[in-house]
């Protein structure tokens, strides 16, 4: 039986990570999206520790994390450097990666910035940041107007929000493909809300979306030509509105050498939606990858 999990906070790269540590085996590393927080692997992880040492982390401004100030702060590359760091510290020098919305753009630059920490690969219902931002089309501008509301400047998204945090941040949870509150275990919805009702979260979370367009979108640009080599899997909600406006896999292959991709059912949050189908195509790609 895997032992029970074990939360705690380090400091690593200027910052405090909050992560939770369960399981024994090759390392796991799983990072969540927005809105959400580490919370949000709690129906995979069992299933994942049977196998696997994973280690589920809160990204620096979400969370229990420290909230740096500034838009370069929360840039991926950023955020990255605190999960290898993490990663490090826990002994892990090279492992498995995966993740969610935010927490998928946050490893594809972790691949790109530390290639030899990286064992394996996978994001989930996500697109190449530099495509989606530099290919803009009506029908995903319509769907994704968050990540142009969120970066407005500062602090006219955080006072708008901060008029009925929890009603809009909801309201995330049920967009991009659709999911019902049913969906998001009770304990993963009580973290989210307490991380909601603190303006500093607020506040690094529209940072993370200037970020994308003021910083990423520029790492990005000059990474162009540049390959994922490790073993890649690519998941995407069956009915999120990633499938529906894109070639999901197409749009990953010019960026990962040895991909593998398959969708979920559901939508964007088809982890929550479908947490045992999620877990069992972790472990069908997973398992068969040499010993680290």
């Amino acid at each position: 039986m895997p032992a029970s999990p074990q939360s705690a906070t380090l400091q690593v790269n200027g910052q405090q990570i909050a992560y939770t540590l369960r399981g024994d085996g090759p390392p796991l590393l799983l990072l969540h999206g927005f809105p959400q927080t580490k919370e949000m692997w709690e129906e995979t992880s069992p299933a994942l520790a049977r196998r696997f040492t994973v280690v589920t982390a809160d990204l620096r401004g979400y969370g229990v994390s420290s909230k740096p100030e500034g838009v370069e702060a929360m840039s991926f590359r950023n955020m990255a450097a605190d999960q290898l760091e993490l990663m490090r510290a826990l002994g892990f020098p090279r492992f498995h990666l995966a993740g969610h919305d935010r927490g998928g753009r946050t490893a594809h630059r972790l691949a790109l910035d530390a290639p030899e920490a990286v064992a394996s690969l996978t994001v989930m219902d996500i697109i190449p940041t530099h495509l989606l931002l530099d290919q803009l089309t009506q029908k995903v501008a319509r769907a994704y107007y968050h990540w142009f509301f969120l970066a407005q400047p500062a602090p006219l998204p955080e006072r708008m929000i901060g008029a009925d945090p929890q009603a809009y941040f909801e309201s995330c949870l049920l967009g991009w493909g659709g999911a019902s509150l049913s969906h998001f275990p009770a304990s993963a919805l009580a973290a989210y809300r307490r991380a909601w009702a603190d303006p500093a979260c607020v506040h690094a979370m529209c940072n993370d979306y200037r970020a994308a367009i003021d910083v990423d979108f520029h790492h990005d640009a000059r990474d162009l030509d540049r390959k994922v080599h490790c073993p890649a899997l690519v998941l995407y909600g069956a009915d999120g509105a990633m499938a529906k406006a894109y070639d999901v896999a197409a749009t990953w292959a010019p960026h990962l050498q040895d991909m593998t991709a398959r969708s979920i059912p559901g939508g964007h949050f088809f982890i929550d939606s479908s947490a045992r189908e999620t877990a069992a195509a972790l472990l069908e790609f997973l398992s068969p990858l040499p010993p680290l």
